[in-house]
């Protein structure tokens, strides 16, 4: 993990969670930056898309001119919540565009309002012990590719997947204080 330089997509949500996170998870040993244009994102080894809105997020990568630099970027992709909708190949919401990077059909807003949201314990491929969950006006996955592993389900669907170097997550590990999922992540880049 030493020398990473991970980026985390700074145009909405919970950019500053996601800093601390990866600048914690990596020790000091790499470069944690915000990315807030397509030139940001020059000499990182991973992306971070945070949870936030969907639909905020997308139209303001578009505005931003950041659509095609997001889609070639040869690193690894940590995407959360929100970040889970815009890296699907399918949502069930036309006003959000999908980058399609992961092979998942994804449902917006699953379980409902914010007052639905929820937190619980969820076994993890990968991980030794269940990795509590923060679920806020989470997505879940509905369907999953052939290339994509399913590292975490609960009754109501798929929270957690990996396709090559990126894992999407309908849930907020960035919130839960548990570390196990970022450094999953760049173990890989």
């Amino acid at each position: 993990m030493a020398g990473k330089k991970v980026g985390v997509l700074a145009l909405q949500g919970d950019v500053s969670e996601h800093v601390n996170a990866f600048s914690t998870a990596l020790g000091g040993g790499g470069e944690v930056v915000e990315v807030r244009s397509a030139a940001d994102l020059a000499g990182c080894d991973a992306l971070a898309i945070p949870g936030g809105e969907s639909t905020t997020i997308a139209r303001l990568i578009a505005e931003k001119g950041m659509r095609d630099a997001i889609l070639s970027f040869e690193g690894g992709i940590f995407a959360t919540c929100a970040g889970m909708v815009l890296v699907a190949s399918t949502i069930d919401d036309a006003r959000v565009e999908p980058l399609g990077i992961v092979d998942i059909a994804v449902e917006r807003n699953a379980f409902g309002r914010q007052r639905d949201s929820f937190e619980a314990d969820i076994e993890v491929t990968g991980l030794a012990s269940p990795f509590h969950a923060v679920f806020i006006r989470a997505p879940i996955a509905a369907a999953a590719g052939p290339g994509v592993e399913v590292l975490a389900e609960i009754p109501r669907g798929i929270v957690a997947v990996r396709q090559g170097k990126h894992i999407a997550l309908s849930f907020h590990p960035e919130l839960s204080g548990d570390l196990r999922l970022h450094r999953l992540f760049l173990e890989r880049l």
